[in-house]
């Protein structure tokens, strides 16, 4: 008996030591075990070492630290001196992963996708728990960051199994962010998983129209997907959604000039909100009463808000002229929330209830910058209008662009067409310009190589005039990014012929022509299919975030599908607008797939 229980003994113990050596630590190997080891004592370690092999997992253990220990220069430095073909699995996995997060801390979202590229990463679900979760987390802010939203939230969607405590409620927060941020027609999944129950909460929200509608949205998903991870806890912003207090909006006054150099401008912004407004009225809706005030008659804006609330009235949507925007931004207090459709001065502070509303081309600068970084460029050339709209976009431009870490390395400013090609040679540092492709002594005409696409702000005729003469200066491979003013929406192909390959931002009003309320109100006024159409946009929007503005107020990161934009709104209560993409391609307006709203 005693000698079985030994002999059984033995084999537990040679089972375990099996197991042992078995394990993911032996087979795809580890750092070194040296939690007082200093970046130095391992890096003098490694020098000593005369095995190639530990060398290199004694570097990459000192760039671990240094990266930790927050020196992503030094750990950079480190790491590029880490020879990855000499260590195991495991830990060519951690210098892939850790030579992502170094690529993230540079703002190069290829360069960490490309470093998670490495064969050894498919052996990652072999490795601990921990070390799987850092190299998914990466991932999905590598994909995140490189505009690949859906991705990024299938990462995380995949990844939340293994999280606990903190990591997993950030974890859960982020996966909210990133499907909330999506465009409706990406959110259609037809599976039973968490990830297609995600997108089918996403959609849900941001089909309803109403805060009301919103509310009833959720509780009714909820019911339907109990077991759901964000059913059993809903994300914050939907928790604070299904909070808000919900008075019903059954009055509003429309403050807009029916006269004056605006009046134009005016009728398109009436027409577009009042096609809302019936359009509310045939789903079934019961809309607010809409009071029309004609601004331009206005003596008194206390007279007007006086009146306004004598009648009734929750809300004024107007007035357009910038003179009257600025008077109300500067008093402390208005008698009711305000939807300016106009901006004051950008450093002008309003009072709580003044929000404002607008077609402002300093979001535009925003969304070129935005887009081209998401599509990896990170050094700007720009071509602005002299004066102060150009002073504003390039501003705009300038310090969204830096402040994500990108470079504007030359700006011209655009005035008379005969001078246009000297500017352009002189921002791209042209030689031999005008020669041919070769000079009269052999030598070949060159530009600048540090640029890598060129931000443009330009009228379509001033476009028509740019990119042959861009293409004329060897900068024809160059990509041009442009605000909308580039597109007339005339249909003009001869002169979209000329901007072949310039990329510009629109509202989705004049990119999808398939819009039911857009057809609609094309039928009644032609003018709305041109560039007029984005005031009518504009329109339609406003009378969307009548219902809305409660809900954007308290909730930063929400935002509304608008036909003139996605819309969210600021810390200083501007209705901001990122924009969906198009080129010119053979004399045709061809969309671009979108990247992170």
């Amino acid at each position: 008996m005693t000698a079985c229980l030994r002999l059984l003994s033995a084999l537990c113990l040679a089972a375990l030591l099996a197991a042992c050596a078995s394990s993911p630590s032996s087979n795809l190997g580890e750092l070194p075990r040296t939690p007082d080891a200093t970046v130095e004592q391992l890096l003098e370690r490694a020098t000593a070492s005369k095995s190639p092999e530990e060398a290199s997992v004694l570097r990459l253990s000192a760039a671990d630290q240094a990266a930790r220990q927050g020196d992503a220069s030094r750990a950079t430095q480190i790491l590029q001196q880490v020879r990855i073909e000499l260590l195991k699995p495991g830990l060519q996995i951690l210098a892939s992963t850790l030579g992502a997060e170094l690529a993230l801390t540079r703002n190069d979202a290829k360069a960490a996708l490309a470093a998670l590229h490495h064969p050894s990463l498919q052996r990652l679900g072999e490795l601990p728990a921990d070390q799987q979760v850092r190299t998914h987390l990466v991932r999905a802010r590598a994909l995140e960051a490189d505009g690949q939203v859906l991705a990024a939230a299938r990462e995380r969607v995949f990844v939340a199994p293994l999280l606990s405590g903190d990591a997993a409620g950030q974890n859960h927060e982020a996966i909210w962010a990133l499907v909330g941020s999506l465009p409706v027609e990406q959110l259609q999944n037809q599976g039973s998983d968490d990830f297609a129950g995600w997108l089918s909460l996403a959609l849900a929200v941001k089909s309803a129209g109403t805060l009301e509608q919103q509310q009833a949205a959720i509780d009714t998903w909820v019911a339907q997907h109990a077991t759901h991870p964000a059913a059993r806890q809903l994300p914050t912003p939907l928790v604070k959604l299904k909070a808000l207090a919900s008075q019903p909006l059954t009055r509003i006054a429309l403050l807009l000039p029916q006269d004056g150099q605006l009046a134009g401008v005016a009728r398109a912004l009436r027409e577009g909100f009042m096609a809302a407004y019936y359009q509310a009225q045939q789903a079934g809706q019961k809309p607010p009463v809409i009071d029309v005030i004609d601004s331009s008659r206005l003596t008194s804006l206390d007279d007007f808000y006086r009146q306004a609330q004598a009648q009734g009235v929750q809300l004024v949507i107007g007035p357009l002229e910038k003179p009257l925007v600025k008077q109300l931004a500067a008093r402390a207090q208005l008698p009711l929330p305000t939807l300016a459709l106009n901006y004051s001065d950008s450093n002008q502070v309003g009072p709580p209830q003044l929000f404002q509303f607008g077609l402002a081309a300093e979001d535009e600068a925003r969304e070129v910058s935005r887009r081209a970084r998401a599509d990896g460029l990170h050094n700007a050339a720009a071509m602005i209008p002299k004066g102060d709209w150009g002073d504003r976009v390039l501003n705009a431009f300038r310090q969204d662009f830096e402040a994500n870490g990108g470079t504007l390395v030359a700006a011209e400013r655009v005035d008379q067409p005969v001078q246009l090609a000297q500017q352009i040679a002189s921002m791209l540092n042209v030689r031999n310009a005008g020669s041919g492709l070769q000079s009269s002594t052999g030598a070949q005409a060159s530009r600048r190589q540090d640029i890598d696409f060129i931000f443009l702000a330009a009228t379509p005729q001033q476009a028509q005039q740019i990119k042959p003469t861009l293409n004329f200066q060897y900068a024809g491979d160059l990509p041009v990014y442009a605000t909308s003013h580039v597109f007339s929406a005339s249909g003009d192909q001869a002169q979209y012929n000329d901007m072949t390959g310039i990329r510009f931002c629109e509202t989705p009003w004049l990119l999808d022509s398939s819009n039911p309320l857009r057809q609609q109100v094309v039928r009644q006024w032609p003018q709305a299919n041109g560039s007029m159409g984005r005031l009518y946009a504009m329109g339609v929007d406003a009378y969307t975030l009548a219902a809305r503005l409660g809900q954007l107020k308290a909730l930063p990161d929400s935002r509304v599908e608008g036909l003139s934009g996605n819309l969210g709104m600021s810390a200083t209560q501007r209705i901001e607008r990122q924009l969906p993409w198009a080129q010119f391609v053979g004399g045709q307006v061809q969309r671009l797939p979108n990247t992170t709203p």
